[in-house]
């Protein structure tokens, strides 16, 4: 069995995160924020994304400046991405995530922050489903009077 980077699932460039604002409102979870947008199949250009599989999610943290000094904010994104890494087979489906914890994160203890991204990540897939849900009912005209 070969391993898969974690890499793949981090969202990386500007773009992506652009993107994801401008198609999601933010929610709210006890400890953070979050953004999240399904992924298109294929890029602006019209080409597939490379490097990425195409039922992964793919998750970005933002951790601002008014977190603390650099050591904080550090210590909250590898605690983050190690919440992450350990809930990320509850994403099933090709979404892009964007996640801004609170300055409280770094308090808490590490099962508590994965039950908190735990939690955000099952919202997301409930949400998706019943989006996806609402989109395959068929479309009945209304009587016109």
């Amino acid at each position: 069995m070969t391993t898969v980077p974690s890499s793949i699932f981090r969202l990386r460039k500007h773009a992506d995160y652009q993107r994801v604002y401008k198609a999601s409102r933010k929610q709210f979870a006890k400890q953070m924020s979050y953004f999240f947008s399904l992924r298109p199949l294929l890029g602006p250009d019209g080409t597939p994304l490379r490097d990425i599989p195409v039922g992964s999610p793919r998750v970005g943290l933002t951790v601002g400046k008014v977190m603390g000094k650099a050591v904080d904010r550090n210590r909250i994104k590898r605690r983050m991405r190690e919440a992450v890494r350990k809930n990320l087979s509850t994403l099933n489906t090709p979404v892009d995530v964007i996640l801004h914890p609170r300055r409280s994160v770094i308090d808490l203890d590490l099962p508590t922050l994965e039950r908190e991204v735990a939690s955000v990540f099952r919202s997301i897939q409930r949400s998706l489903q019943q989006r996806e849900k609402l989109e395959k009912q068929p479309v009945t005209a209304s009587p016109s009077h």
